[in-house]
């Protein structure tokens, strides 16, 4: 995904920018509460120089390359069987089918992968993250890792072997056979203060060793990378090649994991993101052991709450999550909540940006029974919930399309609260229709024939041929019923109106759209 400004992983692709209480195991010597051999006495206020800090430090910050074969999609040959087979073979691109119309053998080709990493014990476990060891994702075929070297700061080399890793968290344990090796700590992220000192020691650009420094820029910060994203945000310089690499506070201890960069250019523009300890410290050693973490599940698809959903619930912002669906036979279901609630806390804790439903729920422990506080219809209600264990995430993956496009829809009717409340014109669905759409034949609600490009509804996205399944949070089957909504809406005071809008086969999303005149 590319913007003019990306959040690009700071790992280095083929030397440029890639546009990404538990048992320890038998023999770890992990710096758990001990203090680090390579912790150092803080200083108050702005130090006068880090460099006896960057000296106990370095050592135990790694950097980590891997060999990664990328299989290359095969250029079909236009002039197979032709006078210009031969031309094509030699100037117009490697593979395709020969003159006798075999297919050619699939070609590979190796791209080197550059991050950091840092030493968590004397006997070799060294963290990282995920997409450093896993291959950076690419257009051209698949990408598989054959190799992974990890190289200290006295250029000792050693081949490392992946404990486990963790796609979610993007974290990732590493191990090579060594012992004695210098090693760090984790601090305490959670006393981490905007303002605070920090230190960055990593590879940027394959220049090993690199330290840089600067201050917490804020914490908790979303990003938009997963269910789980909060992160501490620096200025220290953050590049490509830091992925993976040690955050500092003044005692030596890490407090996050570099792990992505806002830029416009892939370079370091003074934003860089690491994941905080607390979240990545239980995650770390859960890796230790083989197997990755085991997380908390409700089973509902979750919508943060922004100005214009607020608005059409006539709720204050930043409070709680709206559910967008409820998995059939998940422990929301069971637990009685249904699409259109809000949910603002759970286990006591409230639901907010910097504390979201995901990031709660994850962390709760599996089979227990929790409280759920949520909104519906505007009174508050509280039911009770039984954690189970998320599924993997490719099985949590949802068959998203856009379906068939093809058939031509009636030109809807033009119901006059509806044309001149949302500016848009809709038709009941039917068999017909839906077949027409790509969706099941027993969907229902209404569907859009137009959209006024000047309303807020165009504004907003929606487009011809999205289907409006409820309004207001009362579900509609016919153009009267979403009327009768709409002027519920207006007649109440609402400024703005929720729309439960599907697009083809995608799931339902809630949508506020401004009501014109208010």
């Amino acid at each position: 995904m590319r913007y003019a400004y990306a959040i690009t992983a700071a790992t280095l692709l083929g030397g440029a920018a890639a546009t990404v209480t538990l048992q320890q195991p038998a023999g770890a010597q992990v710096a758990q509460n001990a203090p680090s051999q390579m912790a150092a006495v803080a200083p108050r206020g702005a130090p006068m120089s880090f460099a006896d800090l960057a000296a106990k430090l370095q050592p135990a910050v790694v950097n980590i390359s891997t060999t990664q074969k990328v299989q290359v999609r095969q250029q079909q040959n236009p002039f197979a069987g032709t006078p210009f087979d031969d031309f094509f073979k030699r100037f117009g691109g490697q593979g395709g089918q020969g003159g006798g119309g075999a297919p050619a053998t699939p070609q590979t080709r190796e791209a080197v992968s550059l991050g950091s990493g840092f030493i968590i014990s004397e006997d070799g476990y060294i963290v990282t993250n995920n997409h450093v060891i896993s291959g950076v994702p690419t257009d051209q075929g698949k990408v598989t890792v054959s190799s992974i070297k990890v190289t200290l700061t006295d250029r000792k080399e050693y081949t490392a072997t992946v404990v486990a890793k963790d796609a979610v968290s993007d974290l990732a344990v590493l191990k090579i056979e060594a012992k004695g090796l210098p090693f760090v700590q984790f601090g305490d992220s959670t006393k981490a203060r905007v303002g605070d000192w920090v230190v960055a020691i990593g590879n940027p650009f394959a220049l090993g060793g690199t330290v840089t420094a600067g201050i917490v820029s804020a914490i908790h910060r979303s990003i938009g990378s997963g269910p789980y994203d909060r992160y501490i945000q620096t200025d220290a310089a953050i590049n490509q090649g830091n992925s993976g690499g040690p955050m500092f506070d003044l005692n030596g201890n890490v407090i996050g994991i570099n792990t992505a960069i806002y830029s416009p250019t892939g370079g370091n523009v003074g934003i860089g993101f690491a994941i905080p300890a607390e979240q990545a410290k239980p995650v770390i050693l859960q890796l230790m052991k083989g197997t990755a973490p085991k997380r908390g599940y409700f089973g509902v698809v979750i919508q943060p709450m922004t100005d214009d959903i607020a608005a059409g619930l006539g709720l204050p912002k930043d409070v709680g999550e709206i559910v967008a669906r409820v998995e059939p036979g998940q422990p929301a279901a069971r637990a009685g909540i249904q699409q259109g609630d809000v949910i603002v806390k759970v286990n006591g804790t409230d639901v907010t940006p910097d504390n979201t439903l995901s990031f709660i729920v994850a962390g709760l422990p599996i089979g227990s029974r929790v409280p759920v506080d949520y909104l519906r219809g505007g009174k508050k209600l509280t039911t009770t919930a039984v954690v189970s264990q998320r599924p993997p995430e490719d099985q949590l993956a949802s068959a998203e399309g856009d379906g068939d496009d093809d058939g031509p829809m009636g030109s809807g009717q033009e119901t006059p609260s509806i044309k001149n409340a949302l500016g848009v014109t809709l038709q009941t669905m039917s068999p017909g229709i839906a077949r027409q759409l790509g969706v099941a034949e027993n969907t229902t609600g209404v569907v859009i024939t137009t959209v006024d490009p000047s309303s807020d509804a165009a504004s907003k996205g929606l487009q011809q041929k999205d289907i409006i399944v409820a309004v207001g949070q009362r579900r509609v089957t016919t153009v009267a019923e979403a009327a009768a909504a709409v002027d519920a809406a207006q007649k109440s005071g609402l400024k703005t109106v929720l729309l439960l809008v599907q697009r083809g086969q995608r799931p339902a999303q809630y949508l506020g759209v401004d009501l014109a005149g208010k």
